[in-house]
């Protein structure tokens, strides 16, 4: 198991901000891919934002504009900026990994258990 560390959700009001943090907390062979998923009640799992190793980044049309993905390749650490939320925002947030445990050992979707963020009105 390599455990995917995530932290930063909780209560915010509509409008304001959060800021979620993702770590890979073990030594392994290479990252590729990360991103972030969010799952709302009764929702199916959807992507949030992912960022690619050259930085390429790709968002969902529903925070287009209000969230930042970037990454610390150093850190093994990715980060979501989320501005101006809104209640509709309210859901389980998970981080998404695709990455090499070893040269040889790739695991291509690797989740973290997900932090709570709640937008209230």
């Amino acid at each position: 198991q390599v455990p995917l560390v995530e932290s930063g959700g909780g209560l915010v009001q509509a409008g304001g901000s959060l800021r979620l943090t993702c770590t890979v907390s073990e030594s392994i062979f290479s990252i590729n891919t990360m991103g972030w998923y969010r799952q709302a009640p009764g929702k199916q799992r959807e992507l949030v934002a992912d960022i690619s190793t050259d930085g390429s980044t790709n968002y969902a049309d529903s925070v287009k504009g209000r969230a930042t993905i970037s990454r610390d390749n150093a850190k093994n650490t990715v980060y979501l900026q989320l501005n101006s939320l809104k209640p509709e925002d309210t859901a389980i947030y998970y981080c998404n990994a695709d990455l090499y445990v070893s040269s040889f050992l790739r695991i291509p979707n690797y989740w973290g258990q997900g932090t709570q963020v709640t937008v209230s009105a």
